[in-house]
């Protein structure tokens, strides 16, 4: 008798240790997880939960009390493994509605890496317009006179030509993406950088284009893909100032901690900022040569530009 109380004992001060832990695992499950630290939560409840379900047996618990185990068990485990599974199907919610609420979310760095980018590119457009010979003092001669040459009429070019361009424009637009993004791990300064020097690039050049006479056929080539493009940089920008910031401000954890808390936010916005420049590069490559009138394509662009911001303004609310 008295061993049999005691085993009553041991098995109800094991129960009543973990049964805390439990109803945690048990929530998460039900509710899903929303983030990186609830989805490690959940893994370390259910392996815990594994280890308890061991110890249940050994015990000789009641079998209501180690069904309900096994049961929990079950559950941990679909939502785990189960939600991996279904990750191939999950880019089209991660670049629709994620990604969009990810950028909401991160509002103010995404201000600042707008203002850092259009800043600039103002500045630039503004000075080589009134003043062609500004644009010299940025960009080599060399350079500008290939932009006028390119420029100089309508651009065209044959259809095999497209696929090979758009190769092209995925490249160059991924390169100053990566830029703007990587370089954020210099604690933000390099994104800070990249952002603003772009920004003038870009600027000065179409201001000096418009002051030799070739800005119609420049904004009728760029009207149907500069929505996304510029949004994908600055999009880029942002993602490394996140990750940059995350250096500055730990919130009391390690900077390897801090960098893990915010790489949930990273990925989404760099996923969503790849799209945007997929996006660009296809439109730029197929579309903006084509023997289209620029009103035509004025109009393209105007779409565009309304779809973009509808993506980022409407995106992902009905999911939230």
């Amino acid at each position: 008798m008295k061993l049999d109380a005691r085993s009553t004992r041991d098995r109800e001060a094991f129960v009543a240790d973990r049964r805390a832990r439990w109803d945690r695992l048990d929530a998460l499950v039900g509710r899903g997880p929303t983030n990186a630290t609830e989805w490690s939560e959940l893994a370390a409840l259910y392996r815990a939960l594994c280890a308890d379900i061991s110890r249940a047996r050994s015990l000789l618990l009641t079998g209501d009390v180690l069904a309900a185990l096994e049961q929990l068990a079950a559950r941990a485990h679909n939502a785990l493994y189960g939600a991996r599974q279904s990750e191939r199907g999950g880019i089209v919610r991660l670049i629709a509605h994620e990604f969009p609420r990810a950028l909401r979310a991160d509002l103010p760095l995404f201000a600042l890496a707008s203002a850092l980018f259009y800043g600039p590119f103002a500045i630039g457009f503004a000075a080589a317009a009134f003043d062609p010979a500004y644009a010299s003092g940025i960009l080599p001669e060399a350079e500008l006179v290939r932009m006028e040459q390119m420029y100089s009429g309508e651009i065209a070019r044959a259809a095999w030509q497209d696929a090979s361009m758009a190769g092209f424009y995925v490249a160059h637009n991924v390169g100053i993406a990566f830029q703007c993004f990587a370089t954020g791990a210099l604690f933000g300064l390099g994104s800070l950088w990249f952002l603003a020097y772009n920004g003038l690039v870009i600027g000065t050049v179409g201001g000096y284009l418009l002051a030799v006479g070739k800005g119609a056929n420049l904004l009728a080539f760029v009207s149907g893909h500069s929505a996304w493009e510029l949004t994908g940089i600055v999009v880029s920008g942002t993602a490394g100032l996140r990750m940059g910031w995350a250096l500055v401000d730990t919130g009391g954890r390690t900077r390897l901690g801090s960098l893990r808390a915010a790489g949930p936010t990273v990925y989404r916005l760099i996923a969503g900022a790849s799209a945007m420049l997929l996006v660009a590069a296809a439109i730029e490559g197929f579309w903006s040569a084509g023997p289209i009138p620029a009103s035509g394509k004025y109009v393209f662009g105007l779409v565009q530009a309304a779809i973009v911001g509808a993506w980022l303004v409407f995106g992902g609310r009905r999911a939230a």
